[in-house]
This record gives structure tokens, C-alpha cells and sequence, in this order.
């Protein structure tokens, strides 16, 4: 048989199925108690509202806040299913998911996402340094654009974050 020329594989409702059985055999069956422990939005909402504040020094997410005055049901589902279900996972700690969350939104060039992330990144102990060289690994997978405007928006943060001449600290 020569490369490429298997017409099982060419089939694509045939290959849609044998990927949907395969997927299907690798999840397993959800317990009958966990239907039962399944949290309400509310409660996923409140456990997403602990978790920005834990990463924001006990503050509210400005930007969260104000999308919950206009767009609510965006923000509720942010904060239920973003913060309340993904980001409170065990797995990873804090300091690694803000590292994976600032290269990511690099990568993809939501600089101002990044920014976000990139202030909890220094708020749960990671240096200046270490965000430098998160911009320079964006440089192979996402090129050298994104790279430079994520390397802009950490010197904006930067600045924002140090002490003022006057010594007032931010």
C-alpha cells in the first residue's frame, strides 16, 4: 500500500467515528456520586471570586468587574467556569499556571490578557526576569511580533509596578 492512498482513512464520517469511539473509550464513566457533588454555578462563581482575589492581593479583577456591569452573564460564566472550574484545579501551583497563562496569551497576542496575568505572576513570586524569558520562548512558536508586543506590554507593567521617583509605591 502506498503512503496517503488507504481509503478507510480518506472516509471523513468514517474517520469522525473512529476518532468519536476513540475518545469515548478513553473518558471514563463519570461515578453516580459525582453527579451528586456537582457544584451550582453560584458556588463556582464564589470558588472563581476567591481565586482572583487570591491572585490579585485580596482585590477584585478591575477588568472582570467591569465586564459584569454590561456583559454579566459573560463575567459570571468567567468566573464560574475560567477561575471557579479550570484555575482552581489541583496540578499545577499558582506560580507555574500564571507562567503557562502569560505564554499563552503572548503567543496568541492578547497582550492585554498577558498584562493580567503577568501582574499575578509577579504577585505570586515570579521576577521580572522570568517574564523576560517567557517573552523570548514566545519568539519560536509565535515569531518575533507577538514577542515584541509582549515584551512592550511587561515594560509598561514594569514601570507601573515600580516605585515612583517621589517613593510612593504603587
Amino acid at each position: 500500500m502506498k503512503f496517503g492512498t488507504d481509503t478507510r482513512v480518506r472516509n471523513p464520517a468514517r474517520l469522525r467515528a473512529f476518532v468519536a469511539a476513540g475518545l469515548l473509550a478513553a473518558v471514563p464513566a463519570m461515578p453516580a456520586t459525582a453527579l451528586a457533588t456537582t457544584l451550582t454555578t453560584e458556588e463556582r462563581a464564589k470558588r472563581g471570586g476567591e481565586v482572583v482575589r487570591s491572585l490579585n492581593n485580596g482585590q477584585p479583577q478591575p477588568t472582570l468587574e467591569r465586564m459584569r456591569e454590561e456583559f454579566p452573564f459573560l463575567a459570571e460564566a468567567t468566573e464560574a467556569y475560567a477561575l471557579g472550574d479550570v484555575w482552581s484545579r489541583p496540578g499545577l501551583d499558582t506560580r507555574t499556571r500564571q507562567l503557562a497563562a502569560v505564554a499563552a496569551f503572548a503567543a496568541i497576542g492578547e497582550t492585554a490578557f498577558m498584562k493580567i496575568h503577568a501582574s499575578y505572576a509577579l504577585n505570586a513570586g515570579v521576577s521580572e526576569d522570568e517574564l523576560k524569558e517567557i517573552v523570548y520562548m514566545v519568539t519560536v512558536p509565535a515569531g518575533f511580533p507577538r514577542a515584541i508586543s509582549a515584551a512592550r506590554t511587561l515594560s509598561d507593567l514594569f514601570a507601573e509596578r515600580r516605585p515612583s521617583a517621589e517613593g510612593n509605591t504603587p
